[in-house]
């Protein structure tokens, strides 16, 4: 689906216009429409931003229905050998830890860091 039409089909079941969604979110009526239009793609700030405006869950700008769907279990990853180093204790809070704080620079930065440890992890 595509969240510009879902975006769309929310604020008419709740009877909102571009100009109320804009009220609540603080989001500029002309971008509400470039998203619902298919222009532009929102980030997660943005459909939380939404989400929050149209007064629903945010699953609910991805899913149709009354219940969340059922978790995927393609991001389980389970180790087959638990003394792996960051499968547990310490290693896996500073592993966990790591992740977070990964997640939270750039891009570029990211790949800048990843090939120094690859490079690292290569010396003998």
């Amino acid at each position: 689906m595509i969240i510009g039409e879902r975006l769309r089909e929310l604020r008419g079941k709740k009877n909102l216009s571009q100009g109320d969604i804009e009220k609540r979110s603080g989001l500029l009526r002309a971008y509400l429409s470039r998203v619902e239009n298919g222009h532009t793609v929102p980030t997660v700030e943005t459909l939380e931003k939404l989400a929050k405006a149209l007064e629903v869950p945010m699953y609910q700008l991805f899913y149709e229905g009354e219940q969340p769907p059922e978790p995927s279990t393609l991001r389980e990853w389970k180790s087959p050998d638990e003394t792996e180093w960051g499968s547990s204790g310490d290693d896996a809070l500073f592993l966990k830890k790591l992740c977070r704080l990964l997640c939270k620079i750039s891009e570029d930065k990211r790949k800048i860091i990843l090939n120094m440890a690859g490079k690292m992890a290569g010396r003998k």
